[in-house]
């Protein structure tokens, strides 16, 4: 198949698929070729175009250009805000996968229902990532691909850290309470 052949089939496949595909999907469903140089191409030639073809999690899939969301968003289902209970508790899984459920009580300070722990893997956010090696063999959790997916993100190291929540405005610190660095700005 020649490079322009092949690069079609995977944007067939792309196209086709009912969820974002990982490289190797690709390759089962287009066969053998420059994956790579497919992919570069097809993300060129969407660039100004109203898709683009982008990565998120280590899976590809096409979504709207972002200057045309809000075309798209009037007809769409906006989906139910999470509560204050289940921000916190995602946040905490993103920033500290996988972590149990007692060491996200024990960062939240309170207890956590197993209904917010529900939601998140009902919302396809949050996953059972396996059985902590100890007393009691705790649970452990861990965010999913969906959640890279949904707020845009390549990889959990594109979550912001702390310089970027303080610079939005979104950790305001209380009188009294000091935030411990990590020593890499020292």
């Amino acid at each position: 198949m020649s490079d322009g052949g092949y690069t079609r089939a995977v944007e067939a496949v792309l196209f086709a698929a009912a969820e974002p595909l990982r490289e190797h999907d690709i390759i089962a469903h287009a066969g053998e070729g420059d994956l790579a140089a497919a992919l570069a191409t097809l993300q060129e030639q969407y660039s100004e175009r109203g898709v683009h073809l982008v990565t998120r999690g280590g899976r590809w899939h096409f979504e709207t250009a972002p200057d045309l969301a809000p075309l798209l968003r009037r007809t769409r289902e906006e989906p139910r805000r999470l509560g204050r209970a289940a921000t916190e508790t995602l946040s905490i899984i993103a920033y500290h996968e996988p972590v149990s459920r007692a060491e996200i009580e024990a960062i939240r300070g309170v207890q956590t229902s197993k209904g917010t722990l529900d939601v998140l893997m009902e919302a396809g956010w949050v996953r059972p990532a396996g059985r902590r090696e100890g007393p009691g063999r705790p649970l452990l959790y861990a965010t999913t691909a969906d959640f890279l997916t949904h707020f845009g993100l390549a990889s959990r190291r594109d979550l912001p850290g702390i310089d970027d929540l303080r610079a939005a405005g979104l950790l305001d610190p209380m009188p009294g309470l000091q935030l411990v660095s990590d020593g890499e700005d020292d």
